[in-house]
């Protein structure tokens, strides 16, 4: 069973104490954390280790978060790293657009969801676990369909053209 001390989580943030606080979070629970403060560290970092999840500030001074995952995405090595957006600018309309397109598709694997600041602890923690398949303490407890999507999810995402096409069939029969 995966745990969090399994996967290490890149945080990036320019603001010094919204990268204390989600670390602590993340720290407190067990996982391995990395931080950066704009999107050139976060290459470097990404470089130096290669995170199972990224969670990225959007709006930041120096490479912004959005052209940081753009080059994410550009990398075949790095383009399967699940990405959580965490931003205080969700409703700025400018974000907003930019947001619509890494959400609507226009990326080849767009980060599926985003939390706003001030973020709650336990929504953090349980988005990041769930992102990276481990359960939580409820799921462990009561184990049910939660579980057989996050594991399905990464399985697809590691999974040959061929291995997609026949999951894709079986679910049409399903229906």
């Amino acid at each position: 069973m995966t745990t969090p001390a399994d996967k290490t989580v890149l945080i990036v943030d320019d603001e010094p104490d919204i990268v204390v606080y989600l670390s602590t979070l993340l720290q407190d629970s067990g996982f391995p954390v990395m931080t950066a403060f704009d999107g050139d560290e976060a290459l470097k970092r990404v470089k130096e280790k290669k995170p199972d999840l990224i969670s990225l500030d959007l709006v930041m001074p120096k490479k912004s978060g959005i052209r940081f995952f753009y080059e994410l995405r550009k990398n075949k090595d790095w383009s399967r790293i699940p990405v959580i957006i965490v931003t205080g600018h969700a409703r700025d309309e400018k974000v907003r657009k930019e947001m619509d397109g890494l959400f609507e598709g226009k990326t080849l694997s767009g980060p599926r969801t985003y939390l706003e600041k001030p973020v709650k602890p336990a929504d953090y923690v349980t988005l990041i676990k769930r992102e990276l398949g481990i359960a939580t303490e409820a799921e462990k407890s009561a184990p049910g369909p939660a579980d057989k999507l996050a594991e399905a999810r990464r399985l697809l995402e590691d999974a040959d053209p061929q291995t997609l096409a026949a999951a894709l069939e079986l679910l049409k029969k399903k229906k």
